[in-house]
């Protein structure tokens, strides 16, 4: 889809590489004033597939290359040695058109680690503005929150009867309710919010894109793969992409600005010449500027899953099963925008210490009524709920390497999943911590067994063994293009690439550290600092 046809050269104030969670937010500030004309390049189509806007319809786009990049990691050692499934979004909207909805920030104290890391602007006291910004809050406005923004936060449609049970069992093992995960404290057991509102999808496309498709000076190319950043000496001056079966090439006035996340950023950099000189030099790829930390420093959320059989049939899996009840599903969703349809990857959660010696909660469950083998998987044909646990903070570090100079050929994900003790330890006393809500009294009416890892799972090394065997990602990439001011980073805190002009990368491959929460609030968040920064530049000159 384009908003306009252009034949080379096409010359723009900035180019932006990449219509996911940032480049969506960043076409629309940058656009606003009129002054500035802006391409948004998206190597994805259109979104306008009718279950990427049904809360649900994530299962249906899990597994569709039409939208979805399939990557793989290589083989992770801890996990024994299973390539694991990394979706990416390929689509307007990128990964905020694919997601599971959950809107959750992070804790105060990731962004304030952000800041004593030498990032200057990036306390949580600095981006909470931009988290309120951004945000139309069901609830209304408060000292957290905002109304009027683009995105829209809501409340869960439907509570379910599983879920409050689940959170009454979390208060029984010492773990209070908490009405806003984004608000005073994360720490607790309660509903998720979501990236919805009447039962549809927000995602950063809906939000931010489609109102700034009317102004005439955004031009949107979808299906429009970015082929390599252009420079003269260490100035960014445009881009080539493949559109159209043909390479073009877009000239940017100002700044060439790289949204691709935490995987094609740091590998368009490195086709760019822009990254290790070894491994570029391996691949026949001109030099232009020795950059290790290029795809350095990737951090994920490892997920590692429980299944129980219920005793009452309240699950979606008994309900989708069900042809009655499947069809009354349906009619729920088609006359009210309630009931399943409108869940989403997580309805419930807890959030809690594996250690009391923590100043801050370290796991995050994600709750759902209803079970899968994995994820994008038919419902079992049993009575059955999922839980989830992910270890907030992981100290395993990875890699992200281009294995090819051709843009069409994936890169080496090695994200070393449990590579830390202090990993393996978490995740096996997470799994303790579940395992004893999910016993508590309010639960006992709807637990029929554990059949995920099972009830003889019981000692350190059997419940780690599970860990590696059945561990998975959360789908939370980040930091692979880290801010700071060292020379471990890749930008500066105006997200300025480090010995390059006219060049910044603006996504969730920014963050210093993974945050505590899942990622698609703050990389919306990261893309409304990142316009301010922008145009106060642009301003400036």
């Amino acid at each position: 889809m384009a908003k306009s046809q252009a034949e080379d050269p096409i010359v723009f104030d900035y180019i932006i590489v990449g219509a996911g969670s940032a480049g969506c937010v960043l076409a629309n500030r940058l656009t606003a004033s009129g002054r500035h004309r802006v391409l948004l390049l998206e190597a994805g189509g259109p979104d306008n597939n009718v279950w990427i806007h049904i809360p649900l319809g994530y299962g249906r786009l899990f597994k569709d290359t039409r939208f979805n990049w399939m990557y793989y990691t290589e083989p992770e050692p801890e996990l024994n040695n299973r390539r694991i499934f990394q979706p990416r979004g390929k689509v307007l909207g990128g990964s905020s058109s694919i997601n599971g909805l959950v809107y959750l920030r992070g804790q105060k104290e990731d962004f304030d680690l952000w800041r004593q890391l030498g990032n200057t602007g990036w306390s949580y006291d600095d981006v909470l503005p931009y988290f309120r910004k951004s945000e139309d809050q069901q609830r209304g406005e408060s000292q957290f929150h905002g109304v009027g923004g683009p995105l829209a936060v809501s409340d869960p449609a439907t509570p379910h009867e599983l879920v409050e049970a689940f959170i009454q069992a979390a208060g029984e093992t010492g773990l209070p309710r908490n009405e806003d995960f984004n608000g005073e404290t994360q720490e607790g057991a309660g509903y998720f919010q979501t990236t919805s509102r009447h039962g549809r999808r927000c995602s950063a496309a809906t939000a931010f894109l489609r109102p700034a498709m009317k102004r005439a000076n955004l031009t949107v190319l979808t299906e429009a793969m970015a082929q390599k950043v252009l420079f003269e000496g260490k100035r960014a001056t445009g881009v080539t992409f493949r559109h159209e079966g043909r390479i073009k090439t877009a000239t940017a006035g100002r700044e060439v600005i790289l949204s691709g996340g935490a995987i094609n950023s740091p590998q368009l950099l490195q086709l760019s010449g822009w990254g290790p000189a070894a491994l570029l030099q391996e691949h026949g790829i001109p030099v232009v500027h020795d950059a290790p930390s290029v795809g350095a420093n990737l951090q994920d959320h490892l997920q590692v899953r429980m299944v129980f059989k219920a005793s009452r049939k309240v699950t979606v899996n008994d309900a989708y099963h069900h042809p009655l009840r499947r069809l009354g599903m349906g009619l729920d969703y088609l006359l009210r925008r309630r009931g399943p349809l409108t869940m989403s990857a997580g309805l419930g959660t807890a959030i809690f210490k594996t250690n009391e010696r923590y100043a801050t909660p370290d796991c995050e469950v994600h709750f759902i009524p209803f079970s899968t083998d994995k994820m994008g998987d038919k419902l079992h044909a049993y009575s059955a709920f999922t839980a989830s646990v992910c270890q907030l903070r992981p100290e395993s570090r990875g890699s992200l390497r281009i294995k090819s100079a051709d843009p069409a050929i994936p890169p080496a994900i090695r994200v070393n999943y449990l590579a830390s003790e202090t990993d393996r330890q978490a995740n096996v006393d997470a799994l303790r911590r579940l395992r004893a809500i999910i016993h508590a009294p309010a639960m006992r009416n709807y637990l029929k067994e554990e059949t995920e890892p099972g009830p003889g799972v019981t000692s350190d090394a059997d419940l780690l063994a599970y860990c590696r065997e059945r561990g998975s990602t959360i789908y939370h990439p980040t930091c692979t293009c880290m801010m700071g001011p060292g020379p471990e980073a890749v930008v500066s805190p105006t997200l300025k690439v480090h010995g390059a002009e006219n060049l910044r990368v603006v996504d969730g491959s920014v963050m210093p550290r993974l945050i505590s929460a899942n990622t698609n609030a703050a990389i919306i968040m990261i893309g409304e600092k990142a316009a301010d920064m922008i145009l106060a530049d642009a301003y400036a000159t």
